[in-house]
């Protein structure tokens, strides 16, 4: 997406207009243009000048981002509030001459109060000082009338053109009386001409335009704030860093840091640009981009990312992204091409702006019509026309989705949650199936140690010794668990000899003249006696999902050791808020069904999918959606399928990658709990966008009726035009007020969940057929794996079932596969078919 500048749009049908003509552009395959940000967002192969050039038809002007600054600063200096000190000064000019002709037509004319005896009874000095004084407060808001008769040349009405139109009409009116005023005093009736003074609406043009100026400046003001995560984030990067040069250290504008530079980083500043840790050890503080309060040790070959602050020690790093690369920059680009983005739910305020102006101008002229057909006087019945254009307001609707939107993301981006458009962060809070992946979401994604169970008389200490000594050649994933907590232990690892792999995956080798052996229950069960108490406390390990790894020594046993992939801190109670929710959660796991049933029994899913390759995901993510809308939650890496196939991609622990193409939304830490914040950001975005636009669609559907005289017959209600211009000039501000509450939503508290409605979905399926192998030599989920992926293989195979534990594949066939095909692929894996 190519992001514009887009000047000279004030409401919603300027947008409107914008988007219609860049539309129409051959090769233009989708445009979005944003009212908040003054922004357009093009995609397709035209080119920029054929863009501007359209623009500039529509009676608008428009520049690339970024043309001739860098990203960051091109996206700050398009969101610096630059309108608001302009307003400020114009409000406060026409307030100052509005007061003094509100003296004059009110004060003096109505309640008597004194005037210089210059003007004592003359009427047409007061008048003409009256004009005189609206003429300048005209000028000065003079912007109304070039922005909206312009629109109206070209056919394409605007906000503006209403207040310009309203304006103008008062005035035309005004002088029209006070010719007929000089008339009537240059025959000596000072009477009848004071009379003249009386139906002026010299007041209420200038009124109009300082109560919209009013408005503007409010509506300008808060625009500003909701964009205020944006400029932080922007702010965040720091303006200079310290490099090595021939080395000497010296500080340069970050602008010329190039990727490959040596940089240092000393306690308390920012780090610069995306690198990589050559010496040094800190702690460094990333809340600025995940939201995690704990700072992140760092050390010799991590990641340091831009903007993050380096808390203690000395860091000596190697840039590795910089410019628009950085991890900053992307979030900001992120943030900035959501909120250039639309959601579905705009389309109808989109639609009603398209024609709003026209419509609006329509019913005004219709209205004066009517009130002249019905006997009232000119006046009152200009009055009234006056009274719709000026009350009407199509910025309430144009504002109303892309304010809560930015808002919203803004929220999101503070606490490590993006969202990629518009869109995503619309339909995340329909979601009705999370679909997660166990490892790595669920799950830590390592293996750790969780049970040493030492058989008399020996210690926890001898039988980690030992399987230490005996797993430091293994290049299994469960032997580097046992080296990594023996690590943790301070056990150092002697060295073996005579170390062999065996059928079944047992290892064998000498220690110090002993033989050690190694391997599953299984395995040791074939070479010795298993004490029935031991035996029963590995059953019990695995039905927890752990792998029990038996140890011996000159055949005599030494104890079990359970390794698991831990189930992170925060999963279940994320995975408990996500059904309170109303959401079905399923876990999608590789593991054999016994394992997945143990692991997901402890973290409190509703359903589980065992014997899942990376492969296989996207299939299930396909059958998932036929029940309902679906959310798939991986790391966006292997997870890649899965993530497009859903609804909704979400990839956890993003860290630096944050532009992960697969993923809808991308969460920052590798916390669960940002799974539900997400979803309860959506759905919190999605209901402010409703009240926005019921309180846009309810306020014109009231006070135009109001303002037209629609309720003089049965109530003699009637509103002037100064009342009317009142209530447009808040209209906006309210919609943007109501938008800024989302700053103070609170994304963690589960307080306020309600479960969602939605029909289950019948699903048909056609009877698969079936067949069993018993397998040995399995030991491991990873033996499982490298059996299911060669029979997945086989044309005909849709899903293997594999269990070391069983010893036995179960297959799912889309037609008959012959037995000798099925039983070659196993062996061909090193594994017995019986």
């Amino acid at each position: 997406m190519v992001q514009y500048n887009v000047t000279g749009m004030s409401c919603a049908a300027c947008s409107a207009r914008v988007e219609k003509a860049v539309s129409a552009l051959g090769g233009v395959t989708s445009c979005s243009v944003s009212l908040l940000t003054n922004s357009m967002g093009v995609e397709g192969s035209a080119t920029d000048a054929e863009i501007i050039a359209a623009v500039e038809a529509a009676g608008y002007g428009a520049s690339r981002k970024g043309a001739a600054q860098s990203s960051v600063s091109a996206d700050e200096a398009a969101l610096e509030d630059k309108e608001t000190p302009k307003l400020k000064k114009r409000l406060v000019s026409s307030l100052g001459f509005l007061l003094l002709l509100m003296y004059v037509s009110m004060g003096h004319c109505m309640w008597g109060w004194p005037m210089p005896a210059f003007f004592g009874g003359n009427p047409a000095a007061v008048a003409l000082l009256e004009l005189l004084l609206t003429v300048i407060v005209m000028v000065i808001n003079q912007k109304f009338f070039i922005s909206g008769f312009k629109a109206l040349w070209n056919r394409a009405p605007n906000m503006d053109t209403l207040v310009a139109l309203g304006s103008a009409s008062g005035f035309v009116y005004s002088v029209v009386e006070f010719f007929k005023l000089l008339d009537v005093a240059a025959g000596g009736d000072a009477v009848a001409a004071a009379h003249y003074l009386h139906g002026f609406y010299f007041e209420s043009s200038a009124m109009i335009l300082t109560l919209i100026t009013v408005g503007k400046m409010l509506e300008s003001r808060s625009k500003g704030r909701t964009t205020d995560a944006l400029k932080s984030l922007m702010k965040l990067s720091p303006q200079t860093a310290t490099v090595e040069r021939d080395g000497v250290e010296q500080s340069i504008p970050v602008s010329e840091l190039r990727a490959g530079d040596i940089f240092v980083v000393r306690p308390g500043e920012s780090i610069p640009v995306d690198g990589t840790v050559l010496s040094g050890h800190s702690a460094v503080d990333e809340s600025v981009l995940t939201g995690e309060s704990i700072p992140v040790d760092k050390s010799e070959g991590d990641g340091v990312s831009a903007a993050t602050v380096n808390a203690s020690g000395f860091l000596r790093c190697r840039a590795t992204r910089v410019g628009e690369d950085t991890t900053l920059s992307q979030i900001i680009r992120m943030v900035s091409d959501a909120a250039a983005t639309k959601a579905p739910i705009a389309k109808l305020a989109d639609r009603v702006s398209g024609i709003f102006v026209p419509a609006v101008m329509s019913i005004a002229a219709l209205s004066a019509a009517v009130w002249l057909l019905c006997g009232a006087d000119f006046g009152y019945a200009l009055g009234r026309g006056i009274s719709v254009l000026v009350i009407s307001c199509p910025c309430a609707l144009g504002l109303a989705t892309p304010v809560a939107i930015m808002v919203g993301n803004g929220v999101g981006a503070k606490n490590g949650i993006l969202f990629k458009t518009a869109v995503s962060l619309e339909q995340c809070g329909k979601t009705e199936i999370v679909v997660l992946d166990k490892t790595g979401t669920i799950t830590e994604g390592t293996p750790r140690i969780t049970e040493l169970l030492p058989l008399a008389p020996t210690t926890e200490g001898e039988l980690l010794r030992c399987a230490t000594a005996l797993e430091k050649k293994s290049e299994h994933p469960l032997a580097r668990a046992i080296l990594r907590y023996a690590e943790e232990q301070g056990v150092e690892s002697a060295e073996v000899t005579d170390f062999a792999a065996l059928p079944g995956n047992g290892l064998e080798a000498e220690l110090e003249g002993h033989k050690l052996m190694g391997g599953s229950g299984s395995f040791i069960a074939g070479r010795m006696e298993l004490p029935a108490e031991l035996k029963e406390a590995a059953d019990g390990l695995s039905r927890q999902g752990k792998t029990p790894l038996f140890f011996a020594r000159d055949n005599s046993l030494l104890g079990v050791i359970a390794v698991a992939d831990t189930i992170k801190e925060d999963s279940p109670r994320a995975i408990a808020e996500l059904r309170n929710m109303g959401i079905r959660v399923v876990m999608l796991t590789g593991d054999n069904e016994r394992t997945a049933k143990a692991i997901g029994n402890q973290a409190g899913v509703d359903e589980v999918i065992a014997g899942v390759l990376p492969e296989g995901k996207e299939k299930a993510v396909r059958q998932l959606q036929k029940q309902g809308t679906v959310a798939m939650v991986g790391d966006g890496i292997n997870d890649a399928p899965a993530l497009k196939r859903a609804d909704m991609g979400i990839a956890i622990g993003a860290g630096a990658d944050v532009a992960i193409d697969a993923a809808d939304v991308v969460l920052m830490k590798s916390s669960l709990a940002d799974v539900p914040a997400a979803i309860r950001l959506s759905r919190a975005t999605l209901r402010n966008i409703k009240e926005n636009l019921f309180w846009a669609f309810f306020y014109n559907v009231i006070g135009i009726p109001l303002a037209a005289g629609a309720w003089v017959p049965l109530f003699g209600w009637t509103l002037s035009p100064m009342f009317g211009a009142a209530a447009m000039s808040l209209s906006s501000f309210c919609v943007v007020t109501n938008a800024l509450r989302l700053n103070l939503f609170r994304l963690y508290d589960s307080s306020g969940d309600h479960k969602i409605r939605h029909k289950e979905k019948k699903i048909e399926e056609d009877i698969p057929m079936e067949k069993t192998m018993k397998i040995e030599g399995m030991m491991c989920m990873h033996c499982e794996n490298r059996v299911k992926k060669a029979l997945e293989a086989i044309d005909g195979v849709e899903e293997a079932v594999c269990s070391y534990k069983e010893g036995s594949a179960k297959l799912t066939l889309s037609h008959e596969v012959d037995d000798a095909v099925l039983k070659k692929a196993v062996e061909d894996q090193d594994y017995k078919v019986l």
